[in-house]
């Protein structure tokens, strides 16, 4: 039980010690005046390797568990148990290569690991000295050497204050934790601070909050504060619906203990006692680490009562989430923790005066309290120092879609639309043309190649009829329709909206509705004029975000991409050749008869003789597209039109 900073202090040393081979060899690459003195350390144990595996839902997903396993079967086989660490880790970020292995000192980064690579990595890497060339990651070799995988494109822009321990620590290792700073902030703000000192110096960092609104933190939690003394609550809003988001998860999954530290600093300021961390369901590993986070803090006194002997306690219990996208919003959300539906309530009064049972409650997101203990211990110039003029710090995004580097990044505020998918997200595969990107998940809106070069920040998404949101973003090319894509996110809202105010229930639907009579042909140049009016007016008379949001990909797509709309409905035809109902498969005079796509066929809607060319019945044809992707390539006598 740790009762004082001294203790917290001696742990923190002991732990950096076992951990020093990580830690030195990233300072010696992000800290270039440190290198003599790191690569001294580092020569005192020439033969000590951690093996740092990433065991995020994703990686896990690639069998990284069993990876890990063969990794210390071969450790313990060779008797190198004192000498080579096995490191359990979260998400490294780069997903798309996964599972990932990284190995230090060296820092060499390996992707697609499977249990051949784990065979070689070990023989060769750790027993033999040599690196596994085929299986590094493929950036970071350039002209045949292998440069830090820091300084390939992925990463060498991110700057990560969020998502810093992500990947570097074992998630359910306390100690690694405190190892790298880990409740140093609590523990100043504890001993050397008063709560209004600390909401202020938060107030002055310029954090905004992660989760879509982009409310300042300071001040919300300022109004809390201001509330008479009494029971007040702390709740982490960790309901991450949006189709295609996993920045709270890999947060929740590689670094709990932030969250964890953070409330307790959010309780201390506003004076709270209890926390709850609301999250998704479907997140299983997440909980699983929270949960074991939670016993491990309250085994050490960093939670519970009376924390390093101040006199300040504060627990935190872990609610799952229902299951239902409103549930982010976060009146829905408070309703949930109180075992009720989950549907908005109209504001004012705001949580942080009236909350949860009615108490003065804090709601912030994971990646929002993620970035409060780097405050506390680096002060607020320091964060304030990095974005922009009213965005400041970073952004974690889940970058998806039509770009090579899939995965989860930090950036700083501020950088441009292009230098994330061209540069960090390594571009448009297959030589395709950038066509639009869609921010802040089905509430979010799409944004066009003529605003590639726009800054990345809350107000510049806004003037674009878009949104930060909680940080989805996906890529699109020139492949997708962006009427199709309008229908895709309506179709999501209207099956997540609770129902409770007409706008919203009905409106959407009628939204989705028109959408897709003009994806099936049917549509009128009068539905164009309708979409708008009734966009504006379901944003203008929803109850809460959810449905003051969700024609955002409406009203964008009609707004860059019109002309998308006129012609499915002048000219009965998409442009992406997307919308089955307006499209065709034929077969050209290429064709040699062979009768492959014939066989093929699902619905039998191919004839023809051997040697002689088919036709294709269309009034039978169900636009599966067998036919086309069966069709030999070196004849290509299938074409989409």
């Amino acid at each position: 039980m740790i009762k004082t900073i001294e203790q917290l202090n001696e742990i923190r040393k002991n732990a950096a010690n076992d951990i020093n081979l990580r830690f030195l060899a990233n300072d010696m690459r992000t800290m270039p005046e440190m290198k003599e003195a790191v690569e001294k350390q580092i020569a005192q144990h020439p033969h000590d390797h951690h093996i740092l595996v990433c065991a995020s839902t994703s990686c896990l997903a690639g069998k990284a568990g069993a990876l890990i396993d063969l990794f210390q079967e071969k450790v313990d086989a060779a008797g190198k148990t004192d000498k080579v660490l096995v490191v359990k880790t979260g998400c490294f970020g780069l997903c798309a290569v996964g599972p990932v292995v990284i190995v230090y000192p060296e820092g060499i980064f390996y992707e697609h690991v499977d249990e051949t690579a784990v065979l070689r990595i070990f023989d060769e890497h750790i027993m033999g000295g040599e690196v596994v060339k085929d299986f590094v990651y493929e950036e970071a070799i350039v002209d045949g050497k292998i440069t830090p995988f820091e300084e390939t494109s992925f990463f060498k822009k991110q700057l990560r204050v969020a998502l810093r321990n992500c990947g570097i620590l074992d998630p359910e290792n306390i100690n690694e934790y405190i190892a790298h700073d880990g409740y140093q902030a609590l523990g100043k703000v504890l001993k050397e601070m008063q709560p209004l000192e600390v909401i202020d110096l938060i107030k002055a960092s310029g954090l905004r909050g992660r989760g879509g609104a982009g409310f300042s933190t300071g001040t919300k939690w300022g109004f809390a504060a201001a509330q008479p003394p009494g029971q007040k609550y702390v709740v982490c809003n960790g309901d991450e619906g949006d189709p295609g988001a996993f920045m709270d998860r890999s947060i929740l999954e590689g670094d709990p203990h932030t969250v964890l530290e953070a409330m307790a600093i959010c309780g201390y300021a506003i004076g709270a006692s209890e926390g709850y961390l609301y999250v998704r369901a479907e997140y299983p590993i997440a909980i699983k680490r929270l949960e074991i986070a939670i016993q491990q803090a309250l085994d050490m006194g960093l939670l519970g009562n009376n924390i390093l002997d101040s006199g300040f306690s504060f627990n935190v219990k872990i609610k799952p989430g229902a299951g239902a996208f409103v549930c982010g919003e976060e009146t829905a959300l408070l309703s949930s923790i109180e075992g009720g539906r989950g549907e908005p309530v109209p504001r004012p009064p705001f949580p942080a005066v009236k909350g949860l049972w009615g108490k003065p409650t804090i709601i912030n997101n994971v990646e929002t309290l993620a970035n409060i203990p780097q405050i506390l211990l680096r002060g607020a110039a320091w964060f304030a120092s990095m974005g922009t003029e009213k965005s400041k710090g970073s952004k974690v995004f889940a970058l998806g879609g039509k770009v090579k580097n899939v995965g989860l990044i930090e950036v700083p505020m501020g950088i441009t639309l292009r230098e994330v998918i061209e540069e960090v997200g390594g571009g448009i595969p297959d030589g395709k043309k950038f066509k639009a990107a869609q921010t802040g998940g089905p509430s979010g809106g799409c944004i066009p190649e003529s605003h590639y070069d726009t800054e990345v920040d809350f107000d510049h998404l806004i003037e674009l009829g878009s949104m930060m949101g909680s940080g989805g973003l996906i890529v699109m090319d020139e492949d997708n329709c962006m009427v199709d894509i309008a229908k895709f996110f309506l179709e999501f809202t209207v099956d997540e909206s609770c129902g409770k105010c007409t706008p919203c229930r009905v409106g959407t639907k009628r939204l989705y509705e028109m959408l897709e009579k003009i994806t099936q042909g049917k549509g009128t140049m009068d539905d164009i004029a309708e979409l708008e009016s009734l966009s504006h007016f379901i944003k203008e008379n929803s109850l809460c975000g959810l449905g003051q949001t969700a024609p955002n990909p409406v009203l964008s797509t009609l707004h860059y991409f019109k002309d998308e709309y006129i012609e499915h409905i002048q000219n009965n035809r998409c442009p992406a050749k997307v919308c089955t109902d307006l499209v065709q498969y034929v077969i050209t005079d290429k064709c040699i008869g062979c009768g492959i796509c014939a066989k093929e066929c699902p619905v039998n809607c191919i004839s023809g003789e051997r040697r002689e060319k088919h036709v294709i019945d269309q009034a039978a044809c169900i636009k599966c597209g067998v036919c086309l992707a069966k069709c030999p390539p070196r004849i290509g006598a299938i074409e989409l039109i």
